[in-house]
This record gives C-alpha cells, sequence and structure tokens, in this order.
C-alpha cells in the first residue's frame, strides 16, 4: 500500500525525515507528512482503497492518535460493520480509517481481529508513544533505528542506513510500544511455534484436500476485493496456476506476467495455461546476456536481501514488476509461500522427524526470504503483491497435516495436487516443482556475478542490519541435514569462501560460454549459390 517513515524525539530534524520519505518514493504515488513537535511523520502512498479520501497520516476524530499504515485489512468491511454497530460513525470507506478505530475500541486486543497483510505505527501525539505491529508472517516490513534525542521508523533498510547506527526490524507477529526515549517493549502476539496447537492433527486425505481447498479459495477471494485490475505472476507452475484459476473466477479484470527466456519451461507452461483460461498474458522476455551487473546492482539496492538464493530471485522477478507498473497494474498476487507450506523442497524429506521444527523455522524465516523479496521488488515499482498461501488460516491448516500428505510417493505438495485435482489441468498439476530463477532460464547468468553480491550489499550500507550469508539450504546439506547444527551454524552468519565463490564462478562461466562454443563450433549453414 506504501511506504511509512517517523522520527520521534526532541532531535527529529525535518531535513533528515524528508531524506528517509524520499527513499522510499517508488512505494507509492503521493507523498503525505505531517510536522508536529518531536513527531515527524508520513507515507508515500499507493492509492489502492478509498483512493481519494483515505490520506495519511491518517488523526482520529479526537485528534488523539496518529497512524502510518503500510498494507492491507483485508477484513475490513467485517470490522467497519461491527464498529458502526457499536456506535462509530465514520467518514471514509477505506481500511486506513478501520484500523485506527479498531484500535481506538480495543487497544491493543484489536491486532487478534486483523486478517492481513501489514505494518503500521500509532502515535500517542500528547507523549510522544507510538504502538507498533506487524503482521504475523511480516509480510509487510518495519525497521527502526535509534540515535540521541531521535527513533526512527521506515518501511525499508534503505531510509535508515544514512544515520550510521544500527539498523533492527520489528519482528512479525510482534507489537509493542516506542517510548520517547527510543527505548522498544515488543512481544509476540502470534507465536508461530504454536500455531495449531490443541487441535486435532488432520491426517485423512480426503478431509485434508477439502479443507486447503477452502482455505486457499477464501485467501485469494479477500485479495481481490478491489475495482482495480489484479495482476498474477504466473511461472506456470503449481502455485501460480492456482491464483490464477481463482483469481480468474472471482475478478475477471486480471492479467498475467511471466518472465523467462524465449524456451524456458516457465514460459512454455505459462503461455498454454493463460491460452486455455482465456486470460490477457504478458511475457517479458529475456535473453541471458540481457542480465548485466547494473542489473545485479539495482536488483540488490531494492531487495536488501542477505541470501544468495534470494538475491537471484531477486534479479530474475525485478522485470516482471517492471512490466505490471508499465501496465498500470497496481495489486497482483503470487503463489510463494506454498513450498514452505506444503512440503515443496527435498529437505523437508532429508531431516528425518525434525521436518515440522524445519518446517517452523522457515515460515519464521520467510519475512527476511522470499517475503522481502516479494515486498521490496514489488512496491520498487509501485505495484502491491498480496501473497493467499500466507494467510494465517492457511498457515494454521498446514501445521495440523503431517509431513506424508505434503509428501507421498516421490511427489512434493501432493495434497494440494489431490484437492484441486478437479479445476487444474493435468500439465500443470504434473509438473515437478523447478525453482523459479532455474525454470525461468536465467539463474546461471546471473550466478555470473555471485562473487559481488556481498560487496555491492555492503556498498549500500545493508550490513547495518545483517550481512550477506550462505544460503539455508546450502548450510543444512553441509551440516549432514542436522538442524540444531544448521540452525547454530548459520547464526554465526558465515559468507561462501573464496575457493568456494571461484568454483561456483567457474560452473557459472562454464554453462554461459556453452552456447558461444557450440556456435563456434557447430556446423555452419550451407552457402547459398548465386544464379547469374
Amino acid at each position: 500500500m506504501c511506504g511509512i517513515a517517523l522520527s520521534l524525539g526532541p532531535e527529529a530534524d525535518p531535513a533528515t525525515f524528508r531524506r528517509m520519505l524520499a527513499v522510499l518514493a517508488p512505494r507509492g504515488e503521493v507523498t503525505e507528512t505531517r510536522s508536529e513537535r518531536g513527531l515527524l511523520a508520513g507515507t508515500r502512498r499507493l492509492r489502492v482503497v478509498d483512493r481519494e479520501r483515505a490520506v495519511q497520516p491518517w488523526v482520529s476524530p479526537d485528534e488523539r492518535w496518529l497512524l502510518c499504515f503500510n498494507g492491507e485489512i483485508f477484513n475490513h468491511r467485517e470490522l467497519r460493520a461491527q464498529l458502526t454497530r457499536l456506535g462509530y460513525v465514520f467518514r471514509t470507506e477505506g481500511d486506513t480509517e478501520v484500523l485506527l478505530a479498531a484500535f481506538e475500541r480495543w487497544g491493543e486486543d484489536a491486532v487478534h481481529r486483523l486478517r492481513g497483510e501489514y505494518a503500521f505505527a500509532i502515535v500517542q501525539r500528547s507523549t510522544g508513544r507510538a504502538y507498533l505491529a506487524r503482521d504475523p508472517l511480516g509480510v509487510k516490513p518495519l525497521y527502526w533505528s535509534r540515535r540521541p534525542g531521535c527513533l526512527y521508523l521506515a518501511s525499508e533498510v534503505k531510509a535508515l542506513v544514512g544515520h550510521g547506527a544500527p539498523v533492527a526490524e520489528v519482528p512479525p507477529g510482534h507489537h509493542g510500544w516506542a517510548e520517547p526515549d527510543g527505548h522498544l517493549r515488543l512481544r509476540p502476539y502470534v507465536d508461530l511455534l504454536t500455531l495449531g496447537d490443541g487441535l486435532p492433527v488432520i491426517d485423512d486425505p480426503d478431509e485434508a484436500a477439502l479443507l486447503v481447498r477452502a482455505a486457499l479459495a477464501d485467501a485469494i477471494r479477500m485479495r481481490v476485493d478491489t475495482d482495480l485490475t489484479v495482476g498474477v505472476v504466473l511461472s506456470g507452475g503449481l502455485d501460480s496456476a492456482l491464483a490464477l484459476l481463482y483469481v480468474r473466477e472471482l475478478h475477471p479484470d486480471c492479467v498475467a506476467v511471466t518472465v523467462g527466456v524465449p524456451d524456458s519451461p516457465d514460459v512454455a507452461y505459462a503461455r498454454r495455461l493463460a491460452a486455455d483460461l482465456g486470460v490477457p498474458h504478458e511475457v517479458v522476455e529475456l535473453r541471458p546476456r540481457d542480465i548485466r551487473l547494473a542489473d545485479v546492482r539495482e536488483a540488490i539496492r531494492i531487495s536488501e536481501l542477505t541470501e544468495y538464493g534470494d538475491i537471484i530471485n531477486a534479479v530474475v522477478t525485478m522485470p516482471i514488476f517492471r512490466r505490471l507498473r508499465e501496465l498500470g497494474v497496481k495489486v497482483v498476487l503470487t503463489g510463494d509461500g506454498s513450498d514452505e507450506l506444503f512440503g515443496g523442497y527435498p529437505m523437508y524429506s532429508q531431516v528425518g522427524t525434525a521436518a515440522r521444527r524445519l518446517f517452523l523455522h522457515r515460515i519464521r524465516n520467510l519475512c527476511r526470504t522470499e517475503l522481502q523479496r516479494v515486498d521490496r521488488t514489488a512496491m520498487g515499482h509501485g505495484v502491491e503483491a498480496r501473497v493467499p498461501f500466507l494467510d494465517l488460516s492457511v498457515v494454521e491448516l498446514a501445521m495440523r497435516l503431517p509431513l506424508e500428505l505434503k509428501r507421498r510417493d516421490g511427489q512434493e505438495k501432493w495434497i494440494v495436487r489431490q484437492a484441486f485435482a478437479d479445476v487444474l489441468p493435468d500439465y500443470i498439476r504434473r509438473r515437478p516443482k523447478s525453482p523459479m530463477s532455474y525454470s525461468s532460464g536465467l539463474h546461471e547468468r546471473v550466478r555470473l556475478y555471485k562473487p559481488l553480491f556481498a560487496r555491492l550489499h555492503r556498498s549500500f550500507g545493508y550490513d547495518l542490519l545483517e550481512p550477506v550469508r550462505r544460503d539455508f539450504d546450502t548450510v543444512l546439506t553441509r551440516c549432514g541435514n542436522d538442524l540444531d547444527r544448521a540452525i547454530a551454524h548459520g547464526l554465526a552468519r558465515p559468507d561462501y569462501t573464496v575457493l568456494e565463490h571461484a568454483r561456483d564462478l567457474v560452473g557459472a562461466a562454464t554453462w554461459n560460454a556453452a552456447p558461444m562454443v557450440r556456435r563456434l563450433v557447430g556446423p555452419r549453414p550451407a552457402r547459398r549459390s548465386t544464379v547469374g
């Protein structure tokens, strides 16, 4: 929905605040600010819900509270109806006003009523205290930094690195208060580690399939409640295909977008599915040689990511959102999160009895891997990406399913394939899992630049939050699939060695050189004769 920035405290400086907000400009269309003594607050707002009246920062009718809000509250209509019955009179049709009204009515308990993807700050104007909250999975970001006399809050790391102080994040599913002295007291309101505890395991395949189908359909329905065109990032794989099937049914004003080399699996499967469904389809065709160092540098600058695989995926993802911006599409759905929830990775079968703990570890870290990539690459082009697979109801359901329903007979995400067997084309249902950057045909080109990732990351000051480190799946493999060792090793945040980078570079260079070698040594086309 937007980017937010706040400076709280007696040393809040207008020039510094303006620079913070300017860095967030790509996240929205209009800049809206409010300046008070000890409080500078602003948004770069992407106008999606009640586009003309839902201005920010939003101030309560009694002027006690000020809200800066990033994201969407998908059940705002239901909350509005409840609050109206309680006597609240609304001035807009937007979710921003509903969010602040819910806080005024229910206080900190309001977060338990929210269904959405959000991060927000509510400032008590008389004291300068700020209440902060972030959605359970961390779909929307919120970071903070502190210097004497001022607490800084922002939607992205890049808005905070100019202060030269360490940067920290508000963890997913946490809320609490930032005091005028800059001290934060945050605590979890949702604990992903215990989500679903006390509820029975669902081990009957038929029951599980029905529940998975109902939960995902409802999550998508909530996310297409808009009068705007809805885009779908379509790889031609299982998850994005499901998103497109339901978006087409629920919101026919939609468009699919795919990236890849012309003969890549992603492009081939996506073209066929879009044609079969009659959905407008935009294909961003790239050749490996089209990706250059400048593209990698820009992807790192925008994404702020800290694992190599995520950075490669960000480079591949960027052209999709660039095209959506050109098309004027502001809202898009993706299939992210399904692999983590429903056993889409071989590692789930390799760690033995630790499969559930691995599952929880990956879910808790999505905020700094997949979800960070999606948020930054989308919002960096003024596009809001929504992730229905990570609706809390879907996550809770996935927690209750045994691994045997997620991976069966050598097939990943088995229960998802069963749940939608009657609506998915067979060629999609039977397509094996292939990582995004690989199946687009662009992974090996980006891999050429891997030895430069960490240096580029540091050049933007992002190491004030955390450094680039090995991919977790690599760490797990090196630790013999011992999850405890892998987590402990990962906490040390080691990077790849120079030798490992050199070996990787040789492999990538060999792959990239192969087409040229084939052209040089292959048979030359026959020379056409000239008729005199």
